[in-house]
């Protein structure tokens, strides 16, 4: 049985996936890194210093001149600001967060984004209160596809991982969820909805207004 729901951020709460996308081009591509919108979608769904030392490994720059540290805080700054200015919730998100909250489900939020970044998307559309539980993957030794996130979020939630249902838009999030024994349901980019990578998730919806009561009663008898 389902006694709580985990909600990934990025591109199930906020579309923000065009956001990251356009301010990790323009930092990486002002240090010579040739990002591009096809590269950045190889690594959704990671942290961000995972990001940028993967992308250090690959296209080597002078961290003298433009550490790590600078990189990371020029991204998170950078993309709050843009979240503040032109972010939206996704349709149908706060639809689906009454469903749950009327059925008395505790909910969290474990997002590989930094905390100032989870803050920034909650304060703006005020509905911080739906969570009972906000865990960035930044205080963890491992971020997605690594399960840590979703296993602390569990215990913070005080219910075994099999008891939770967590929703991802990215492969490395349903990897994550998948191998902590959670029951998942995904909302990948209509690109790869029928890609058979995402057949591991329990559910597979085209956008959050599919997600319906039939949907969550089927989920919940699995």
């Amino acid at each position: 049985m389902i006694k709580a729901v985990i909600f990934d951020m990025d591109g199930i709460i906020i579309d923000s996936e065009p956001f990251w996308k356009e301010i990790e081009i323009n930092i990486f591509n002002s240090i010579g890194v040739p990002l591009t919108n096809e590269l950045c979608e190889t690594t959704a769904g990671m942290r961000l210093d995972e990001v940028i030392k993967h992308w250090h490994i690959k296209y080597p720059w002078d961290k003298d001149k433009s550490p790590f540290e600078k990189i990371n805080n020029d991204i998170v700054k950078g993309l709050i600001e843009i979240i503040r200015s032109r972010g939206e919730l996704n349709k149908g998100i706060k639809e689906l967060l009454e469903m749950f909250r009327k059925k008395d489900l505790p909910m969290a939020i474990a997002s590989s984004s930094n905390k100032n970044i989870i803050d920034a998307v909650l304060d703006k559309f005020k509905i911080r209160e739906y969570f009972k539980v906000i865990h960035s993957a930044q205080f963890e030794e491992y971020g997605k596809p690594n399960p840590a996130i979703y296993l602390t979020t569990a215990k913070l939630l005080g219910i075994m991982p099999g008891e939770s249902l967590a929703i991802e838009d990215s492969f490395k999030g349903v990897v994550a969820a998948v191998a902590a024994g959670m029951k998942t349901a995904v909302i990948p980019d209509l690109y790869n909805f029928y890609n058979p990578k995402y057949y591991i998730a329990d559910a597979r919806f085209r956008k959050i207004t599919e997600f319906t009561e039939d949907e969550f009663k089927r989920l919940n008898e699995l």
